[in-house]
């Protein structure tokens, strides 16, 4: 590797120089701080930023969003504390989605095979009723179908089929997600 030829990648609908430093610096104060504020202000920041975000958002302290430009969140959606959402690109949250604690979802990365160690970008999509387990990594281009469970500490790659428990490093099915009649 060799990264004195490294540069820093274009980013389709990216943001000039000061909408980046002023979003850091709400984002420091209103969303990586450990302050308790009402979701609904948060909510409201995202959208000022250029997020779309649906009703009802629950948003946790030191919470990280690279870009809300990119963000696309739906109805009823539960972000816990210490979430980052490192979106260099799309990242669609549908409604009903829960995720849970320390979550990292990241749509960019380095090509390690690359003498230049180019970057790549590839959007997340999670739809309906997902729910994203603590701790666990959701990786560039990653679907996660409706239904899914990612269990705690997972690391997801790829697609997978709806209303699945995915587990592991790499995470796989390991069962169907069975519901009880009180979640109905």
């Amino acid at each position: 590797m060799d990264l004195t030829h490294y540069q820093k990648p274009a980013l389709p609908g990216d943001r000039g120089r000061g909408w980046k430093i002023a979003w850091y610096l709400c984002s420091l104060v209103l969303f990586q701080s450990g302050l308790v504020l009402p979701s609904a202000l948060r909510a409201a920041v995202l959208r000022a930023f250029g997020a779309r975000v649906g009703k009802g958002l629950v948003m946790r302290a030191r919470i990280t969003v690279k870009y809300p430009w990119f963000l696309e969140i739906g109805d009823h959606v539960w972000i816990g504390e210490g979430v980052w959402i490192d979106n260099h690109c799309m990242v669609r949250l549908g409604g009903d989605v829960c995720v849970s604690q320390g979550a990292y979802l990241f749509t960019g990365n380095h090509d390690y095979a690359a003498p230049s160690f180019a970057f790549f970008c590839r959007p997340i999509a999670v739809e309906d009723g997902v729910w994203i387990g603590a701790r666990a990594l959701v990786c560039p281009g990653a679907r996660l179908r409706a239904g899914v469970v990612l269990a705690a500490g997972s690391v997801f790659h790829a697609g997978s089929e709806p209303g699945m428990v995915y587990a592991g490093n790499p995470a796989i099915a390991v069962k169907p997600r069975t519901r009880s009649s009180s979640d109905l």
